[in-house]
This record gives C-alpha cells, structure tokens and sequence, in this order.
C-alpha cells in the first residue's frame, strides 16, 4: 500500500508567504502518512525559480523528516541558455532526485520555453510519473509513462476556470485507458478553478469505473492506494491494444 496526497493550493503575495502557508499543510499530510505528495503548476507569485534547493529548502527538511517524496510543483526554470518548465522531485532523503521538463508548452509558453523530450519514471515509494498541466492533453504522455512502468500518475496543473471540465475528462480518461490511478493538481483563485481531482478505479466484473475525489478551497487529502491490484488490469488492457494503419 502507498498513500499519496495533494495540496490545492490558493494565491498568495509572496513567495515565502505561500511556502510558509504550505509548509503547515505538508507537515499535516507528512503526519498522516503520506508517502509521496504533490503540488499545483506554477502556484508562488513569483514563478521564475532560480535555486530549486534554495526556494524549496523548507519543503526538503519536512520531505527527510516524515521520508516522503515531495513535487513541489512546476515552474519556469533557467538550465544553461534555455528556459524550460520543470516540476523537480524531492526524495524522501530531503534532495532533489531529478526534474520532469513540460512536454507540450500551451499557448504563450512555445515563445518562451523549451519543450521536453522525455518522459521520465522516478522510483521511491512507487514507481510514478509526473505530467504536467497541458502535457495530460496528449495520450502519448501518459501512455508511455504507463508502459514504462509507471504506477500511478501525478499531474501538477494550473486550469483556469472555463477548462475544469476538459481537463477533468481528460484526467478521467488517461486513467482509464492506460489502467493508472491520477492524481490532479490545481490552484484555486479568482482565476483558476481548483477542483483537483483524484481518480481511482474499481473493476466491477470486468467493467472499470472511475471512482472521483475532488477537492475545494485551500485543502490537502491523503488517499491510500493498492498498486498492485492495477497491474492484471493494466496487462490485459496492453495486450488488447491492436496496431492500426
């Protein structure tokens, strides 16, 4: 069993004032006994992160002290000439194991960014993969993290408000076609409409159903999953999937 939470996060004025405010809601999910947790896209004021280590030096003292895998989110990241959106990884040892870099820049993003080119599979509590925002659009993301070996996926997003439907179709329906539990993120304001979302599912006599959480306000949930019992499913499904031309 592994339990995984998110933290939908709201707006805040600062930096420090949003890690400060989240830092409470980490150390509330740590003590439940998260295993691995994640936050929105682009949730801080200021979302041009130069020092991941220095920006997040708070979240990685709790992710050592409670041995939980932190994503603290995705932002605007500077690697050599290039500038990228990157959602970095905090293991349970308290540092940076590695970054996920967006795939598919939405919109304005393709004038200042870099798109990725990997999808990447990280391995602490579990075996999961990290897609973000706009990436979740597009089947090949979640499918190839599937088929690598992911076991369940985690979606830092930032949706205004007019994409909440969309976007929770689309979550529901990478689930449900490549046999993963996902997690999804978002911010809640003004402008964005919250109403992150966790997906489940439950096999009834070989029909499997979405079962639906989602979350309102400033708020945090842990959900416990067994991993295990998607691996037959996930297989038979793979195995049905016929090449077309």
């Amino acid at each position: 069993m592994v339990r995984i939470g998110i933290i939908q996060t709201r707006s805040y004025k600062t930096n420090q004032e949003g890690i400060n405010s989240v830092s409470k809601l980490l150390r509330r999910i740590g003590k439940k006994g998260a295993n691995l947790v994640c936050l929105p896209e682009q949730w801080l004021q200021d979302n041009h992160i130069s020092d991941y280590d220095e920006e997040f030096s708070d979240f990685k003292e709790i992710a050592k002290e409670f041995s939980m895998t932190v994503i603290p989110g995705a932002f605007y990241e500077r690697i050599g000439k290039k500038q990228v959106i990157s959602a970095p990884v905090i293991g349970p040892n308290g540092t940076i194991i590695g970054r996920q870099e967006k795939i598919h820049p939405f919109d304005y993003e393709h004038r200042i960014i870099k798109p990725g080119k990997e999808a990447k599979i990280f391995n602490t509590s579990c075996k999961f993969g990290v897609v973000i925002c706009y990436d979740m659009v597009f089947p090949n993301v979640a499918n190839i993290l599937a088929k690598k070996g992911a076991q369940v996926l985690v979606s830092p997003s930032r949706i205004v408000k007019r994409g909440i439907v969309p976007w929770s179709m689309y979550v529901q329906v990478r689930s449900l076609e490549n046999r993963i539990p996902i997690l999804g993120v978002n911010v809640t304001s003004s402008k964005y409409g919250g109403n992150s979302i966790i997906v489940d599912l439950l096999d009834n006599d070989n029909v499997v159903i979405p079962k639906i959480t989602r979350l309102r306000g400033e708020s945090a949930i842990v959900k416990e999953f067994d991993l295990s019992r998607y691996t037959k499913i996930r297989k038979a499904r793979f195995s049905d999937s016929k090449k077309v031309r």
